[in-house]
Formats: structure tokens, C-alpha cells, sequence
């Protein structure tokens, strides 16, 4: 319940700043989520914190290669052969 009152806090934060933007509301999420994540980890102390920042790094590296990877899948196109 604590969690869900933080993120819907966050939330209607974003709406009295006047964030209506979906593409900004969207990367204002996934930030306060990232940040969530991280702390819930550093409370469990599964790694050290030098650890954690090189993963997450590396975690960074993969996803924006699976992105560039994805886009650039997207923008080819085939031709029809002329006959």
C-alpha cells in the first residue's frame, strides 16, 4: 500500500507540474520506477553498490543495442521484384 501511495503521489505531481505530454509522463514513469527498483535492491543488499552501477551500465549498454537493433529491423523494407 506504501508503494502504491508513493507512485500515485508521484503521479498527480506530474499533473499539477502540468505534465501532459504522454512521451514525458512515460519517461517520468519509467524513471520513478528505475528508481524504485534500485532502491528495493540496495535495501536487500544482493550486490555492492559499485556492482550495481557497473550492471545497470551494462544492463543500459544491452538495451539501448536492442533498441537500435529493433529500429533498424523496422526500417527495412522489401521491394517487389519487376518482372
Amino acid at each position: 500500500m506504501k508503494n502504491s501511495k508513493f507512485v500515485f503521489n508521484k503521479i498527480s505531481k506530474l499533473f499539477e507540474q502540468g505534465l501532459l505530454s504522454s512521451i514525458d509522463l512515460t519517461n517520468e514513469l519509467i524513471t520513478i520506477l528505475k528508481s524504485k527498483r534500485d532502491e528495493i535492491v540496495f535495501k536487500m543488499k544482493l550486490t555492492s553498490k559499485d556492482e550495481f552501477e557497473v550492471l545497470s551500465k551494462r544492463v543500459e549498454n544491452l538495451e539501448k543495442k536492442i533498441e537500435k537493433f529493433q529500429n533498424k529491423k523496422k526500417k527495412k523494407t522489401k521491394r517487389a521484384k519487376r518482372s
